[in-house]
């Protein structure tokens, strides 16, 4: 199916789950780009966005999260709960979260941590 990927500075300050400003502005345009695409969907297709966190392996360690499965857990559902709040149907809209267990880039450098900090949204068939 379709992916869209998003680092996660691009959405969210450092460690949080918050999207931020510049976050919500991409987010309600992929929402408005995603609404375009379902409607092209046939109606007996069962189809599901799913919106998976990604974190890189540096350990976290804060009041909120005890770990980056939390983390990117909160990230996802943060980013799904805004997607249903413009219009994309709660039904079709699920968040998965993986932590660092699917790196994209396995290397031990800020570059490669950078890159496996990610939200990636699929369209798939349920």
């Amino acid at each position: 199916g379709d992916r869209f990927v998003f680092q996660s500075e691009v959405l969210f300050p450092p460690a949080s789950a918050e999207l931020s400003e510049r976050g919500q502005q991409q987010i309600r345009q992929i929402a408005q780009v995603l609404k375009e695409i379902s409607r092209q969907i046939p109606p007996d297709v069962h189809w599901i966005l799913r919106v998976d966190g990604h974190a890189d392996r540096n350990p976290i360690r804060t009041a909120r999260f005890a770990s980056n499965w939390e983390l990117s857990a909160a990230r996802a559902i943060a980013v799904a709960q805004l997607l249903i709040q413009e219009g994309l149907p709660a039904n079709r809209v699920a968040a998965a979260a993986f932590g660092d267990n699917q790196p994209l880039d396995p290397a031990d450098t800020p570059e490669a941590y950078a890159r496996n900090r990610r939200i990636e949204l699929r369209l798939t068939d349920r």
